[in-house]
Parts: structure tokens; C-alpha cells; sequence
């Protein structure tokens, strides 16, 4: 008998230390939701799935703002985390263009993430200063040509995400126009509204008040279908420059190594959140397309993301130390 107990004890003991501790779901102390950026669609996004997991998952997530370096510090903090379940990220658009940019990260940006599932996409928007005497995109690449060098366009800093957008239509207007970088989309927005800058390209929800009110002129929209809450502006399609695909992204991450059955667990209740009528209906109304993928889909999309920008950076020569 004590031989049978002594045996079984033993397998049981074998069996759990097979089991790598990540392997576990998280149990203890709360899961870190970080996120790189602290306003617009990361700050909405960022609450929005720490409330809603924090009940679907039955302990706390908290969001854990880590702000600096392009996005930088947040990404390399998550891929150096441990994959035990307890560190997830908020990742978007700019993940796909800081290997190209930037030969010294200490992540790579396709091995050292688990994805989980895209989150969102939020549509981008062409806007000018109303003083500039263009009302298409047309006739704002054709202006452009016609001042060679004396248009400005701001963006949120050398290698962000919308400087990338705005280089992407000076490519396509074979225009030169020259780059005003400043600490932050937001900073971009209100150098514009002030005329300092001629145009940028931003987020849609960030603009819709000044849009609403006049302040600043809108021309197009940069992805395949119109924003619901700019009705009346043409997609870049209708503009005529077809080419000129800016689209926003977010997705929800982990450090490479997480539990699969927990990463799938996750994927679950994402998809489950992001695609329940209110919720869509809650984004819709600020500008936010809720957008959701298995996993491995997520994993294709960024990869395909990664190679799209390479080629745009590379045409249009970006530097990170411009």
C-alpha cells in the first residue's frame, strides 16, 4: 500500500515538474495591461479591456502607462517580461515601423511577442488649414508641385507612425514638402490649428471638434470606407489617390512564451468584448473601429504590416535621425 501511495505521489510530483510555470493561467497578483501612449485610442482601448477582463478573467488588470521612446519603452519592457501571464501590451501601428527605423532594438518585433488579437482600427484623415487654398486632394498635390519646398506638414515626431502617412502622400503628390516634427501627434494638431503647419495626417477622432467647427479643412479620409463620423469627407480612393492607405491599428500582445491555452482564452473573451453591440456602438461613437482576428491572423497582419512600411521608408528615405 505505502509502495502504491509512494508511486502515484511521485508521477503526480513527475508530471507538475514537466509543466513550465508559464504554463499556468495567472493566478495572485493583477495582470499588468500596458500601453505605450496615454491619450486617444490607446487611453480609451487601454480601459476599455482592463474593465472588461478584469470580469471576464475574474482578477484584476490594471493599466500600466509606460510612455517615451516612440512606443519603444513599452514594447521592449512586454518582449523582456516574464510569459507568465501577468504582462500583456497594447501594440499598434508604430510596432510595424520600429525595426525599420531603428537598427537598435533590443526586441525583435516578430519573435518576441504572443498576439493575441487585433483590437482596432481607427481611420486616418488628411486635414490642411483652412488659409490654403486647396479643397481636394488633388488640388493639394497639384499645389504642392507647383511650391516646391515652401508647404509644411507636421507630424508627431521623426519616425512616427503619421510622419510615415504624411511622407506616404508627399511620395505619391512627387511633391517636396518639408517636415515639421514635434513631440507628439496632439503638439501637431495644435501647430496646425495655429497655422504654423500647413497640413497633417492624423487620427480621426482627434479631429472631428476642429473639422466640426471650421478650424481645420478635410480632404480625405485614408482608408478603403468612409468614417462614420465624418460622413461627408471622400475616402483617398474617391479623392482620386487610391495609393494613399493610412490605417491606425491596435492589438493585444503578450511576451513570447505565454501559456496557449491561456493566449487562446484570452483571444476568446477579446473577441467576445470588442464584438458585443454596445461596445462596437461605444467605439463607433469616438471615431474607433472595433476589429478583432485570431491570433494567428494577428501575427500575418503585422508581418505584412512590417514588409508595407519597409518598402514606404525606404522609397521615401525616412531617417530616425533627421
Amino acid at each position: 500500500m505505502r509502495v502504491r501511495v509512494f508511486v502515484s505521489g511521485l508521477a503526480a510530483f513527475t508530471f507538475m515538474a514537466a509543466v513550465p510555470l508559464y504554463a499556468q493561467e495567472p493566478a495572485g497578483k493583477p495582470i499588468r495591461l500596458v500601453a505605450a501612449f496615454s491619450t486617444g485610442a490607446f487611453q480609451i482601448l487601454a480601459h476599455l479591456m482592463s474593465e472588461k477582463l478584469t470580469a471576464a478573467l475574474g482578477q484584476p488588470v490594471v493599466v500600466e502607462y509606460r510612455t517615451g521612446g516612440g512606443g519603444n519603452i513599452a514594447t521592449e519592457f512586454v518582449a523582456k517580461a516574464a510569459p507568465d501571464g501577468h504582462t500583456l501590451v497594447i501594440l499598434n501601428s508604430t510596432h510595424a515601423i520600429a525595426p525599420i527605423l531603428n537598427s537598435k532594438l533590443r526586441y525583435d518585433v516578430n519573435r518576441d511577442f504572443a498576439p493575441v488579437s487585433l483590437l482596432a482600427t481607427v481611420p486616418n484623415v488628411l486635414v490642411v488649414h483652412p488659409s490654403l487654398p486647396v479643397r481636394t486632394l488633388r488640388e493639394l498635390a497639384q499645389f504642392a508641385r507647383a511650391n516646391q519646398g515652401k508647404l509644411t506638414y507636421g507630424s508627431g515626431g521623426t519616425g512616427s507612425f503619421n510622419h510615415v502617412g504624411n511622407e506616404l502622400f508627399r511620395l505619391l503628390a512627387r511633391a517636396d514638402i518639408m517636415h515639421v516634427p514635434y513631440k507628439g501627434g496632439s503638439v501637431a494638431l495644435l501647430n496646425i490649428l495655429s497655422g504654423e503647419v500647413d497640413m497633417v495626417v492624423v487620427t480621426v477622432p482627434a479631429t472631428i471638434p476642429f473639422i466640426e467647427s471650421k478650424r481645420l479643412r478635410a480632404l480625405a479620409v485614408l482608408s478603403p470606407e468612409r468614417a462614420p463620423a465624418l460622413p461627408g469627407v471622400p475616402t483617398s480612393a474617391q479623392a482620386g489617390m487610391p495609393e494613399l492607405q493610412f490605417v491606425t491599428w491596435y492589438g493585444l500582445a503578450g511576451p513570447a512564451g505565454m501559456n496557449p491555452e491561456f493566449v487562446a482564452r484570452l483571444n476568446a473573451e477579446t473577441v467576445r468584448i470588442l464584438n458585443s453591440p454596445e461596445e462596437k456602438q461605444r467605439l463607433t461613437k469616438v471615431g474607433i473601429d472595433a476589429a478583432t482576428s485570431t491570433s494567428v491572423a494577428f501575427a500575418d497582419y503585422m508581418r505584412a504590416e512590417v514588409a508595407k512600411w519597409s518598402r514606404v521608408i525606404r522609397e521615401t528615405k525616412i531617417q530616425i535621425n533627421e
